[in-house]
């Protein structure tokens, strides 16, 4: 038996992407991941299964694979609107913080808090209707001023830099 991958074909992309994001809901990412890879071989430019990707990756931060946070930040960099892109870079910065969160991983948290936001903040200048990036801003300082070990990070002097094991 060969152990090499196969090619979608173009007519089953749509619904390739579709059992991508089914699989997401799932909490599956790595089934999500895979699919995206697939759809992507196929057609490089399809945005949507980028995105999934992206979104993918990040669902697998707290897995401890410290290459994830640039594997989502690769993916979302193919975005071609400047909005998306931007603001899903945001949200994988914001992921990896919560990720270091829950690790007790406070200074590491609150530097990608702080480029989680700084994204936020950029990409609300971008498109002012959308309120994602303001919805996303308000739950990272909600933590940041809420979250005891986030509180006392905070306080503290830090060197701004994000890494795994404070």
């Amino acid at each position: 038996m060969s152990l090499s991958l196969k090619r979608l074909s173009f007519a089953s992309v749509a619904a390739a992407v579709e059992r991508a994001a089914h699989y997401r809901d799932l909490n599956q990412p790595e089934e999500a991941e895979s699919i995206c890879r697939d759809v992507l071989d196929v057609e490089p430019d399809n945005q949507t299964a980028q995105k999934l990707l992206g979104l993918a990756i990040t669902d697998r931060f707290t897995a401890r694979e410290p290459t994830l946070l640039e594997d989502a930040v690769a993916a979302f960099e193919h975005l071609k609107d400047e909005y998306e892109r931007v603001y899903h870079v945001g949200v994988a910065w914001e992921r990896a913080a919560k990720a270091h969160l829950e690790k007790g991983e406070a200074h590491s948290a609150v530097t990608a808090f702080e480029h989680a936001m700084s994204l936020f903040d950029r990409v609300e200048k971008l498109r002012p209707a959308s309120p994602d990036p303001i919805l996303r801003w308000n739950r990272c300082v909600r933590l940041l001023t809420s979250h005891p070990l986030l509180k006392a990070a905070l306080a503290q002097p830090r060197d701004h830099d994000v890494r795994f094991g404070d």
